[in-house]
């Protein structure tokens, strides 16, 4: 998708990535935990602090984040959010298959896990071919093993 571009973030980007996370993961962490808003600014500010953030951008406008981190073997992704507004637009299709292609080249498996009430992620994952390869009483873990070249 040409019009999707991404960007890392810089300081100025903390309090839209809080307002992205917010925007498109309140509803599932209420049914699961309960949404505490000084409790998630915390976590946020810790997690902005020790991560490399990359800013999603849609026609030049800034529309969601995600996190990758990387071990010999894997790639995983920590966290992507795209803002309500601009969901359904095949964004996430494009940033996920993005982070495969670049996982592909390098043969390393791509790992996350999803919220069990979240079923628009899980249905986008098993679409770009993810299989659930573990599970708790919250989370689905799920994994992309590399294409063969």
């Amino acid at each position: 998708m040409e019009e999707i571009s991404l960007r890392e973030a810089d300081a100025n980007d903390s309090e839209f990535i809080f307002t992205v996370k917010k925007a498109a993961y309140r509803e599932y962490v209420e049914q699961v935990w309960g949404w505490d808003d000084d409790y998630q600014r915390e976590r946020h500010n810790r997690e902005f602090a020790s991560h490399d953030f990359h800013i999603i951008q849609f026609r030049e406008t800034d529309v969601g984040f995600f996190i990758t981190s990387s071990t010999s073997d894997t790639l995983k992704v920590n966290q992507i959010y795209i803002l309500p507004e601009y969901q359904g637009k095949g964004i996430g299709s494009a940033c996920m298959t993005h982070i495969i292609d670049n996982a592909n080249l390098e043969q390393r498996s791509v790992v996350l896990q999803v919220l069990k009430v979240n079923t628009r992620g899980i249905t986008l994952y098993k679409r770009l071919g993810f299989t659930i390869v573990g599970e708790d009483s919250i989370y689905f873990q799920m994994e992309k093993s590399p294409e063969l070249s």
